[in-house]
Parts: structure tokens; sequence; C-alpha cells
């Protein structure tokens, strides 16, 4: 196992947003659990954006980090 893989799997554990996330995804204070959930909200945002265009009002902290 990796020095990367380990660090991966104790974050996880512990519930906390592991580095490899955070350095692609948004930044947040949050533990990974909420993450995940805030991560699938900004997803489901952006998609109905797509399908649907562009709505009447924007979710800003959906595009950065507050």
């Amino acid at each position: 196992m990796s020095e990367d893989l380990d660090d991966l799997g104790g974050a996880m554990f512990n519930n906390q947003v592991p580095a490899a996330f955070s350095n692609v995804g948004f930044l947040s204070l949050k533990p990974l659990s909420s993450w995940v959930t805030d991560m699938n909200e900004r997803i489901q945002f952006i998609q109905k954006w797509v399908e649907n265009g562009s709505p009447p009002a924007f979710w800003l902290s959906g595009f950065f980090f507050p």
C-alpha cells in the first residue's frame, strides 16, 4: 500500500476530506460526509442549469468557497 493510499484511507476513516479530494475539489471545512452531500447538491444545481437553462436566482456559494 502506498503512503498516498494509506493517507486517503485514514482520512476517510476519520470522516475528513482527503488531501487527494481537496486538491481537485472545492474548499470546505466540513467533514467528509457533509462535503460529499454538498458536492452532490452542487452537481445537481449545475445539472439543472444545463438541462433547463439559466435559473432566476443563483446559489452563489455553489460557485465559490464562502
